[in-house]
């Protein structure tokens, strides 16, 4: 009988309690100070359509995508059509794109979220991580 590894998986952190309360506390910090200067937070799904995430950042970047197969009646295809985000800038220009007239501009937004990226990962990075962004789209 071979044994279950319990460490997460390769380029992953488990965030113990107090770990949490430290990076809430901090987490928290950074919102209050990126809402002072009048940024609003933005939140999108944490994969998206593959079309929207290929091609973005080269051959390098489509190589970063977790991707997700196909499901229902297209599972046997074993084909993808969605990916894990690897950063917060692509969902950000899709959002512009879908709701541009509905955004006040300048668009200020923050967007503090987890990301991952399928390479392998060096010495102290992960292949899933928060990433922080701020942004401004448009102008006065």
């Amino acid at each position: 009988m071979t044994s279950i590894s319990t460490d997460p998986a390769s380029g992953a952190r488990d965030f113990l309690p107090e770990d949490m309360a430290v990076r809430r506390q901090v987490f928290t910090t950074i919102q209050q100070v990126f809402e002072a200067h009048g940024f609003a937070p933005l939140d999108t799904p944490s994969f998206e359509r593959l079309e929207v995430l290929t091609g973005k950042y080269g051959e390098e970047g489509d190589q970063l995508m977790f991707k997700i197969l196909k499901r229902g009646a297209h599972e046997a295809s074993g084909e993808a059509d969605m990916a894990l985000r690897y950063d917060l800038t692509v969902p950000l220009a899709r959002v512009v794109a879908r709701y541009g007239s509905q955004l006040v501009m300048p668009f200020k937004r923050y967007h503090m979220a987890p990301v991952w990226r399928a390479d392998r990962p060096g010495h102290g990075r992960c292949r899933e991580f928060f990433q922080c962004n701020v942004d401004v789209v448009g102008s006065a």
